[in-house]
């Protein structure tokens, strides 16, 4: 009776290990707001990593973070690193592209609790007197990451803090 159970658990492991292997390679999670604001305003605030501190929602997780910006803040080049608690981890990040008013693209680097190296990027489309903003990350998926996704709905996770990033964005974009 305990062979049969060891050779249950076994191939249970086993298939849930298979099927992490099939989850796609890379990943992707959007959010999108409408703001009543001209793109040049809420641009403004997206390019200048140090104006995140008044609309992301990663600022607020550890209030003891250490901040370091490189030389510039805003624009291609610009650099933000930072190193917090288990809610933030560390990591860095700096501006790939910037084409104002219309798209921020940054190069993401986690390196506490995990590993990771994506691309996030933020584009605002004028929409009459409002802007549509979108709010993208993306990157690679490693086997590690797949296996998490059977326990933990990335998008939802993620996506709600896009959607909480937004929310503050709109607030301070429309004031």
């Amino acid at each position: 009776m305990v062979k049969v159970i060891l050779i249950v658990v076994v191939l249970a492991i086993a298939g849930v290990l298979i099927f992490a292997a099939t989850k796609p390679d890379t990943f992707r999670v959007q959010r999108s707001a409408t703001i009543k604001a001209p793109p040049e305003r809420i641009f403004a605030l997206v390019n200048d990593l140090g104006s995140w501190r008044s609309w992301s929602p990663y600022e607020t997780k550890d209030p003891n973070m250490r901040r370091t910006f490189g030389n510039v803040t805003a624009g291609k080049g610009a650099v933000y690193e930072w190193d917090g608690d288990k809610n933030v981890g560390q990591g860095r990040m700096e501006i790939m592209e910037s084409t104002p008013p219309s798209r921020v693209g940054i190069k993401l680097d986690f390196f506490k609790p995990f590993e990771a190296h994506n691309t996030a990027e933020f584009t605002m489309e004028p929409q009459g007197d409002a802007t549509n903003v979108t709010w993208t990350i993306f990157g690679p998926m490693p086997y590690v990451s797949k296996l998490m996704t059977l326990f933990f709905d990335m998008d939802r996770m993620i996506g709600a803090d896009f959607e909480v990033g937004l929310a503050k964005l709109k607030t301070v974009a429309e004031q």
